[in-house]
């Protein structure tokens, strides 16, 4: 094997690529306080390198009120003090520029803090100058909310203010209301909130919930949804799952939009953008998304659920290419906001089996077509944590306790050492969240001179990665249907020129398929560490077992 797989010449670095997800919150505290911070991400750059990740994508920094940790903006254009200041983020740049990383950031373009300078005058009264920045409502003849809309957290997504005597959206927190896109003014200052931080020399943009950017004006309610019952025949936990969300998301405003993104960051060579995607139709959002000039990359919640059989993967892989042809996606399976694939994608399995299976979804992810967004301490095998309710800090499971836990489960500090250093080396002092028990064996220090350590199986996979033929990149991808525990495609560069055949067992028994006939004579592949073999043209494959062939 040789070349390189991404092509850095042509602006599009990151097709392909691999991104590193920071939640600066808990990743590294330099200052002592019990919080990570944007020191700390200066200090932890060599390790994140070290990986042969592309880039960084930071979690929000910017100054908040911490409602829901950042994702509740008070001022798009500083740094909240617990994270540092804005020369902090400067460093991490140079830093992160120096070692040949992307530097990615969070921008929240849908909604703000009910703190922001703009909301406060908005909510003041009905005819001030940022009266229409956000989206303000008045109430029915007996007064209650305007529709039936739902709040992604639970309850009404409509909340009353007495100075206005109307409700405003909030998509989200009641502490987030809703910007009012239409409002041309709205989309001038938030294209120049991008272009301040393109300045400062950020490579791209992860745009948060970028489909709930408008609404539909009508203010028509949303139609109910079937109710799906779970395994105990109850009905969802939360009231937002009730409806089908055609009218508060996924408006074709919203294209047009983008498309004035993207004008923007075409201005800045190579700068890329990655939308959020969450809707009832993902494929075909991430689709109309990532065409025509609009985003670069989108991910969907897809490959964040519980479910990873071979059936749903093969489901919904197969959705995803008859849908997108021209746009790229992006492939994640762990974030801040859902539980650790660890613990999640290995439910039944036994801890031997799960330590195997963590390196085969990664190899599923890089050979999938599309990019790779992993997120911190995936590289370790952390397990979801288990975060009693005295230590919660997540609104959304406090809220909802104890039927969900929210995300504090997955956003527990990194652990970094474990030789008596207190809180795992992340923090002298009591971090915000605790440091989980069972991830003080898993810290980095412990793993860093284990060749067989889940650490090193994940660096030797993104390195093995890199040295793939470049065709790889924009290959062809074909699923296989093979109606049993094995994941099995195909991709194909043009012209057939360079063909892989890839197959994974997921299941808990011992497994076989034929190779080919299309592939006799082809190279074996496979990154060292995997189960499995050729015998003649029968592809042996154990519980967690991979192979991948080359044919040239």
């Amino acid at each position: 094997m040789s070349g390189i797989h991404k092509d850095k010449s042509n602006g599009e670095w990151w097709r392909n690529g691999v991104i590193y997800q920071i939640y600066p919150r808990s990743f590294c505290d330099a200052n002592g306080d019990g919080i990570g911070d944007l020191p700390g991400i200066v200090e932890k750059l060599d390790y994140v390198k070290s990986l042969g990740v592309d880039a960084i994508w930071i979690s929000p920094f910017f100054k908040s009120p911490m409602a829901d940790f950042g994702y509740d903006v008070s001022d798009y254009r500083d740094v909240d003090p617990i994270f540092g200041n804005l020369a902090d983020f400067d460093r991490v740049i140079e830093k992160a520029h120096s070692l040949g990383l992307k530097v990615i950031i969070d921008q929240i373009l849908s909604h703000t803090s009910d703190q922001h300078a703009w909301f406060e005058e908005s909510r003041a009264s009905r005819d001030n100058a940022k009266a229409d920045w956000y989206v303000w409502a008045d109430a029915k003849e007996d007064g209650s909310a305007p529709n039936n809309w739902m709040s992604n957290f639970g309850g009404s997504a409509w909340r009353w203010c007495t100075r206005r005597r109307q409700y405003y959206l909030t998509n989200f927190l009641k502490e987030q209301p809703d910007l009012n896109l239409h409002n041309p003014e709205v989309q001038e200052q938030l294209l120049a909130d991008l272009r301040f931080w393109l300045d400062r020399g950020v490579d791209g943009f992860r745009l948060d919930a970028i489909n709930h950017a408008f609404h539909n004006q009508s203010l028509q309610d949303n139609p109910g949804r079937p109710v799906k019952l779970d395994e105990n025949g109850l009905p969802p936990v939360n009231s937002y799952e009730y409806q089908w969300h055609i009218h508060d998301k996924s408006q074709p405003e919203n294209l047009v939009f983008l498309q004035r993104v993207r004008a923007l960051l075409e201005e800045y060579p190579g700068a890329m953008t990655v939308g959020e995607v969450g809707d009832d139709n993902t494929h075909k959002i991430m689709a109309e998304y990532t065409t025509e000039n609009r985003l670069n990359m989108a991910y969907s919640f897809d490959l964040l659920s519980e479910d990873c059989s071979a059936q749903f993967l093969r489901d919904t892989l197969e959705k995803n290419r008859q849908v997108i042809e021209e746009g790229w996606p992006c492939w994640s399976i762990s974030n801040h906001d859902v539980p650790r694939s660890f613990t999640r994608w290995n439910k039944g399995f036994d801890s031997e089996t799960a330590m195997a299976r963590a390196p085969m979804f990664l190899l599923m992810q890089l050979m999938l077509r599309g990019s790779v967004c992993l997120y911190q301490g995936e590289e370790l095998g952390l397990p979801e944590a288990d975060v009693a309710f005295e230590d919660l800090q997540d609104p959304y499971g406090i809220n909802l306790w104890p039927e969900f836990k929210g995300r504090d489960g997955c956003r527990t500090p990194m652990p970094w050492f474990n030789g008596g250093e207190i809180n795992a080396g992340f923090s002298k002092v009591k971090p915000w969240l605790p440091v989980a028990e069972e991830h003080y064996h898993l810290a980095a220090s412990v793993q860093e001179d284990d060749q067989h350590a889940m650490l090193n199986r994940f660096r030797a996979l993104l390195k093995w990665h890199a040295e793939l033929p470049s065709a790889l990149a924009t290959a062809s991808q074909n699923i296989l249907e093979t109606g049993d525990d094995l994941l099995v495609f195909e991709r194909a560069s043009e012209g057939d020129a360079e063909r892989y055949f890839v197959a994974l067992n997921l299941g808990q028994e011992a497994a076989e398929i034929d190779l080919p006939e299309a592939f006799a004579g082809s190279e074996d592949i496979t990154p060292e560490g995997f189960a499995g073999a050729l015998s003649g043209s029968k592809i042996e494959l154990p519980a967690a077992a991979a192979r991948v062939f080359l044919k040239k």
